[in-house]
């Protein structure tokens, strides 16, 4: 009993003096669970790529004519926005051209979705501005879709992709390590 208190006193004084210790902390371990869901992984593999080439197109498409772009978009229903509108055309065209390269290979993935996202997130708002609700949820409108629902579906599948990160099957896939540094009292 005695040598423990010594030793636990001893272990005190030494982590006074040393530098925080590292701990880390495995949260899932793929090694320990060697079922990996294939057809899942392929699916958020197929699904990234899909969806980032897709981007791409709308990146192009605020290429092609940015004045317009920012004439009847930006700045029509976008006032609040500071500077000029077509340096924000340029701001979204780069964003849907740089941001699907990073989340299709997995590099950057969370910050690439997050760029996509801010993106749809301006989109389904000029959309229900432009065109309002249009009856949703309920209703049957003439063209078959609302207006906003493209860009709410993007949005949705960048928020997945900013939550969940690209899956297994990407380029700079993270550790399932937390590295925990305790407190030195």
């Amino acid at each position: 009993m005695e040598d423990k208190a010594s030793q636990e006193k001893q272990t005190a004084q030494m982590n006074t003096t040393k530098a925080p210790q590292k701990v880390e902390v495995v949260v899932a371990n793929p090694t320990t669970n060697p079922d990996v869901n294939i057809l899942g992984e392929l699916s958020i593999f197929f699904l990234r790529i899909g969806f980032s080439l897709l981007m791409v197109h709308h990146g192009l498409e605020k290429l092609q004519d940015p004045q317009g772009f920012a004439d009847f978009v930006v700045g029509k229903y976008f006032p609040f926005l500071p500077g000029d509108p077509v340096i924000w055309t340029f701001g979204a065209a780069i964003t849907q051209l740089v941001c699907p390269l990073g989340l299709a290979l997995g590099i950057f993935s969370r910050l690439s979705a997050l760029g996509l996202f801010s993106t749809m997130a301006f989109a389904v708002y000029f959309h229900i501005m432009d065109t309002g609700l249009e009856g949703f949820p309920l209703a049957v409108v003439e063209s078959h879709n609302y207006a906003f629902e493209l860009s709410f579906i993007y949005g949705a599948i960048s928020l997945y992709f900013l939550c969940a990160g690209p899956g297994r099957l990407a380029l700079f896939r993270q550790t399932n390590k937390i590295t925990y540094y305790p407190k030195s009292n």
